[in-house]
């Protein structure tokens, strides 16, 4: 029989992730629940590899599953059509990568942008909040593609030194996502972040390269990396030179 799930008061600890739900329980993966969502809390939170996911009108659940979807670097497909992709917009002045220039943004486009299955989103107006504010303290980044002065797609993550989150991504343009990721993940190579957390399993994230490895060994990695100094997020052209 399942043990019940932890109500996480604004002044308690996490569970240990050990302790959350597996197979056998009604939803794998689900650690805790609760009310208070903010930057320490996230900040607490990704130290632990938990994340948080709900939609309007749920309390604030928080996630560890096992095993864990993680792209390593070094495995990042870069498919044919992705390749040309890439080397037709870097070979374009009106066509760059920003980090950072709008992130608040960036989280809203992901929030409102449809996506094929999903009737709403997660990105609720808290998380916008939570996620802002752990932007403002250094320790949550946007990737973006930007096209003739325009903003046609991105992502955004957490980073704790080297340890880095992909949350959600979005394209107002073809490949525009895909490009951003492409972005990250040469950003990651030449700082020598060996992985990035994908958090849940998807085709499309496993076409890309991801693949799920046991949570102790994510958790193993996450702990290293995160004692590395923060990472200076400003994207330099050189750095397509660890894809092409």
């Amino acid at each position: 029989m399942s043990h019940p799930l932890p109500w996480l008061h604004p002044e308690e600890e996490f569970p240990p992730v050990h302790t959350t739900w597996g197979e056998n329980d009604p939803i794998p993966g689900l650690l805790a629940a609760g009310s208070a969502l903010d930057a320490r809390h996230l900040r607490a939170a990704y130290q632990q590899g938990i994340f948080p996911w709900f939609s309007e009108g749920q309390p604030v659940l928080w996630w560890s599953p096992d095993p864990r979807m993680v792209l390593q670097t070094s495995q990042f497909r870069l498919h044919r059509s992705l390749r040309k992709t890439l080397q037709r917009f870097t070979a374009q002045a009106h066509c760059e990568i920003r980090m950072d220039s709008a992130f608040t943004t960036v989280m809203q486009h992901c929030a409102r942008t449809p996506r094929a299955g999903q009737s709403g989103t997660w990105i609720v107006d808290d998380i916008v909040k939570a996620y802002t504010e752990l932007h403002e303290q250094g320790a949550a980044h946007s990737v973006e593609t930007w096209v003739d002065g325009k903003l046609v797609g991105g992502l955004y993550c957490v980073a704790l030194g080297h340890a880095v989150f992909g949350e959600s991504m979005f394209a107002h343009a073809s490949d525009a996502s895909k490009i951003a990721l492409a972005a990250l993940v040469a950003f990651c190579r030449a700082h020598g972040v060996p992985q990035i957390d994908c958090q849940q399993a998807t085709s499309h994230l496993a076409f890309m390269g991801a693949r799920e490895i046991p949570r102790a060994q994510f958790l193993r990695t996450v702990a290293e990396q995160r004692l590395h100094p923060d990472m200076q997020w400003n994207f330099s052209p050189l750095y397509w030179n660890q894809l092409l």
